[in-house]
């Protein structure tokens, strides 16, 4: 199979954390979604990234979905727990941390415009979203175990070490690592190879004013 990505997409970056922590082997292909030639709406009718396409053509789109997929057809190891109560707490950090991303992924994009074009006010209501959704995560995550959700690897540990990398690369403003606990789980989360593999990087968007 092969899956559509972006090097800065916190959205990719949480199913190629789960393709490799899975053991599931895949091609990689990067693009930049928002530039004129992009792939991604060949596939995805939505022309956003990541999109896995499987052997057959058929394609999967929006990470929420293709994580579901994963987890569906590649139950072991497993990235949903299977306690009610944890599953819950893990999709809701998912909420959260996605919203978090798409939150920075707007005062990013409004950033690219000439000053005179920018929305202060719309600036501050993304901004107020990513501190309110981070301050959220650090209070709901396990501050007693060595994972977001429980004992166990999780798809809440993908979603909250990821959204805090991206922070990282475009947001490093927020003073996130104030909460202990949300600095010393990305530490150890950062430390896996499936984290190590996939550090976001910066790309070129061409076309935005």
């Amino acid at each position: 199979m092969k899956l559509l990505s972006a090097t800065p997409s916190p959205y990719a970056r949480k199913v190629r954390i789960a393709l490799h922590e899975k053991g599931i082997p895949f091609e990689l292909v990067t693009e930049v979604p928002w530039n004129a030639g992009a792939t991604a709406p060949r596939y995805n009718p939505l022309g956003k990234i990541p999109v896995l396409i499987l052997d057959d053509g058929e394609c999967f789109y929006e990470s929420r979905f293709i994580l579901e997929y994963l987890e569906l057809r590649f139950p072991q190891p497993t990235m949903f727990p299977r306690n009610v109560d944890q599953l819950l707490a893990a999709k809701r950090l998912e909420v959260l941390a996605d919203g978090a991303c798409d939150a920075i992924v707007l005062v990013f994009m409004e950033r690219q415009r000439s000053e005179a074009h920018r929305s202060t006010p719309w600036l501050a209501r993304q901004q107020a979203k990513v501190e309110a959704a981070v301050d959220e995560i650090a209070r709901r995550i396990d501050a007693g175990s060595d994972y977001a959700v429980g004992d166990a690897f999780s798809l809440g540990d993908i979603a909250v070490g990821t959204l805090l990398q991206f922070m990282e690369l475009r947001y490093p403003e927020l003073p996130w690592r104030r909460h202990a606990q949300l600095d010393a789980l990305a530490q150890r989360l950062w430390e896996r190879p499936s984290f190590r593999d996939t550090v976001p990087a910066s790309q070129t968007v061409v076309g935005v004013v």
